[in-house]
């Protein structure tokens, strides 16, 4: 008889804060610019993950530090399922460069789900003087130090250009931004030689002829722009570096709630036509559990981990 008061009371102490994301608005914060990959993803899944949820789901910007002030802003915020975090595969990099952070990666997040695979391409301006990753390479050993674009520190663009330089024997110079989509004008403009982004940032360059695709990072051609060849096959065997994007909820955050944002996003993913304008942008719907995009995150950790060992690299 004395355990069923404590038992209420701590029944009343969690339903707060599971009632909080049945019923209120649920904010997901991107950590890149407008207009880039993850802002472009995470508002597609937008209209229907709030069909699902019923309440509005918001998407807020919070570009800067490749992903790290958005992860500290739902690193603090309260596990009840109304601050949500999207991200990439930077992810898994940041906890390598980012030195001093208030909090650690690998216990402040809960993973929710996966919900696109994406791989990266090797894009030039207009005018540079290279039709293949030959001539890229030949072009770049000319002109030591040539700047390639990505959308941040830590980025899988970041972390590509640091391999395939290492893998070349050339030297490049990383130039980060707040964003896929201002790589992609800057290089669109000409004001930028090359740049590694996702085919959603890109594909219009190329398609309008204001850049060119020199190869895709992955290990095997996929999505939009399947005609390109990849760097494995272009003399690099083994190169594979796919980008992916998923939502994660701030630790702690209670099981049922966590099952009731994988089920939305599910439903988001599910949705034809959501699946159809996710294709057209480069991106490969994923709808698995929130126990397979936790594995995922476990063996791309360790993918960077030995391949920056390997290479002997530092992407500080």
């Amino acid at each position: 008889m004395k355990r069923r008061p404590l038992l209420l009371a701590a029944a009343a102490l969690a339903a707060p804060r599971l009632a909080a994301a049945q019923g209120r608005p649920v904010r997901v914060i991107v950590p890149f610019a407008p207009g880039g990959q993850s802002d472009t993803v995470m508002r597609l899944l937008q209209p229907k993950m709030a069909e699902h949820l019923g309440v509005p789901v918001v998407v807020e910007n919070r570009p800067g530090a490749g992903g790290a002030i958005g992860a500290g802003v739902v690193a603090a915020s309260a596990p009840d399922g109304t601050t949500l975090f999207f991200d990439s595969f930077g992810f898994v990099v940041q906890p390598l460069i980012q030195r001093g952070l208030p909090f650690d990666y690998a216990t402040a997040f809960a993973p929710v789900a996966q919900v696109v695979a994406a791989p990266y391409v090797l894009v030039v301006k207009r005018d540079f003087p290279a039709e293949d990753l030959a001539g890229f390479i030949a072009a770049v050993r000319a002109r030591p130090g040539v700047p390639y674009g990505t959308p941040g520190v830590g980025t899988p663009g970041h972390l590509a250009g640091v391999l395939l330089a290492h893998r070349a024997g050339i030297v490049l110079e990383h130039l980060p931004y707040r964003g896929g989509a201002d790589s992609a004008r800057d290089l669109a403009a000409g004001n930028l030689d090359c740049a590694f982004g996702t085919a959603n940032s890109f594909k219009p360059v190329i398609d309008s002829g204001r850049g060119r695709g020199i190869a895709l990072t992955s290990g095997a051609r996929r999505g939009t722009l399947a005609a390109l060849p990849t760097i494995a096959e272009s003399g690099f065997p083994g190169f594979d570096l796919t980008s992916w994007n998923g939502i994660f909820a701030p630790a702690g955050t209670p099981r049922e709630t966590i099952a009731r944002l994988e089920a939305a996003a599910h439903h988001a993913i599910n949705d034809a036509q959501t699946r159809e304008r996710l294709a057209a942008s480069g991106n490969d719907p994923v709808a698995g559990t929130a126990e397979d995009f936790a594995s995922l995150i476990r063996r791309d950790g360790e993918m960077v981990r030995r391949l920056v060992a390997e290479a002997g690299v530092r992407l500080d």
